[in-house]
């Protein structure tokens, strides 16, 4: 016999639970079902205990640095253990209070294990039935373990089992040069580890301007960290405890004690019976959904990593308040509407939003560029990270914001006041005529926007 429910949400990551909240203060019954960790990869896997462990690294590399302030410290030394459970204390409060949340929820009920679609409007757990008129998925993503030659026969981490790593590898070596790859890297250099990072493609970070890809380099080998690019041939192959990696034909193996495969995820829908259903997936597994979330089937909604509209914690978020605003406000609030932003979280970070500069010049339209390096900046100066530089394109016509990447001290949280006006689509000069504190980095952004040149 089935239970019955007014929605069903697959999935308790960042989307799932805040839509709980909000169906169950309308007076709807909701089941969340969870088949692994409450809060998804953020809380467990990504970005509360990779932060958490970035915080120790920055820790480590800050005290190593002592003396150019004019303080003296003894040997830095890291203890692994004590970082891990750091880490683990952090992440596992933060699942604990969505737990509470969920469990205390009138209304809801968090119903554990995995969930399979036995028809568009049934669902089944184990032995359980459900049945709803609403359901929605919020079933993210996981690591993708690419087909290259002799990865299956090595042990290698993902972004999930590093997590689990109480000692200093003797030498990580990171396959990929993208966020994941970048932010382990260097925080594990940090903590003691020799570090080389190899990608396939030619420059580190792919999607982002030629610049800031090669600045990032720069950060990263001024480090230690050895990079190596070009990598169009990776092979694997066990030596003794550890992982030889072959970048390409002919190539010197690098040996390493440990091996991070860090190139990419893919969504959780391959075991969902999406079939019975009838919702449709692109070529890559992603649930197909419309501007406002739905899927093809009018019942059934996508949020967060599986529906390849965004990867991100905050891209999720956001796609629970669409979903909601559509169906509890009357605010018809649209995918479109919002403007791609991101952050890596190196040391120092990247803030980005909106088109990079090669976006903007492929597009063919008139625009303008301005760009500063943080050795400008004071605050930088004052506080010894002089490392990066802000760049902002306009558009030279409604003199809109197009895009901006603030890589430098800061750049993660200075980027969102550009954010804001490219939002509220008002002209730059929101900002280039607007007095701003003495001493900050965002101060230099009406500086830097009064400098704007042509692109060419």
């Amino acid at each position: 016999m089935s239970q019955r429910f007014d929605a069903i949400i697959i999935g308790a990551g960042q989307a799932g639970p805040p839509l709980a909240g909000r169906l169950t203060e309308a007076g709807q019954t909701v089941a969340v079902i969870e088949r692994k960790l409450v809060g998804g990869t953020c809380v467990n896997y990504g970005c509360i205990p990779t932060k958490a462990l970035v915080a120790s690294a920055h820790a480590a590399h800050l005290a190593r640095r002592g003396a150019d302030f004019g303080i003296g410290t003894a040997d830095v030394t890291v203890d692994m253990t004590a970082v891990k459970a750091r880490k683990d204390r952090i992440s596992g409060d933060d699942r604990e209070g969505l737990e509470t949340w969920l469990d205390g929820m009138e209304g809801a009920t968090l119903i554990r294990g995995h969930a399979r679609f036995e028809g568009p409007h049934t669902v089944r757990v184990d032995d359980q039935v459900l049945e709803a008129d609403r359901i929605f998925l919020n079933v993210g993503g996981r690591a993708v373990a690419p087909d290259m030659p002799g990865l299956g026969d090595v042990d290698y981490l993902t972004n999930v089992g590093i997590l689990d790593l109480d000692v200093v590898p003797d030498h990580l070596v990171v396959i990929g040069g993208s966020y994941i790859a970048l932010e382990f890297a260097q925080m594990y250099r940090r903590f003691g580890a020799e570090v080389t990072v190899v990608e396939k493609g030619p420059r580190l970070t792919g999607r982002e301007d030629e610049d800031v890809s090669a600045a990032i380099k720069d950060i990263l080998e001024a480090e230690g960290i050895t990079v190596v690019v070009g990598a169009d041939a990776i092979s694997f192959a066990k030596s003794g405890d550890g992982v030889a990696v072959t970048p390409r034909e002919g190539a010197e193996p690098i040996v390493g004690s440990h091996c991070l495969v860090a190139v990419g995820r893919q969504p959780n829908t391959d075991d969902l019976g999406l079939d019975a259903a009838g919702v449709e997936t692109d070529g890559r597994g992603y649930i197909v959904v419309d501007d406002q979330l739905r899927t093809n089937v009018d019942h059934i909604w996508a949020m967060g990593d599986c529906n390849g509209r965004g990867a991100f914690t905050h891209t999720s978020y956001n796609d629970f308040e669409i979903v909601a605003a559509n169906l509890l406000d009357d605010d018809p609030r649209r995918v479109s509407d919002r403007i791609t932003t991101y952050a890596l979280y190196i040391d120092p970070p990247l803030g980005r939003a909106g088109m990079s500069v090669d976006e903007v010049r492929r597009s063919g339209r008139k625009a303008l560029v301005a760009k500063r390096p943080m050795t400008r900046v004071g605050r930088a100066v004052e506080k010894g990270e002089t490392q990066g530089f802000m760049k902002v394109v306009v558009d030279a016509e409604t003199e809109e914001i197009l895009g901006a990447a603030i890589l430098g001290v800061g750049g993660d949280e200075v980027v969102h006041s550009l954010l804001d006006v490219m939002t509220a689509k008002l002209p730059y000069t929101a900002i280039s005529r607007t007095m701003h504190i003495h001493p900050t980095v965002s101060e230099l952004v009406p500086t830097l926007l009064q400098d704007l040149k042509p692109l060419t």
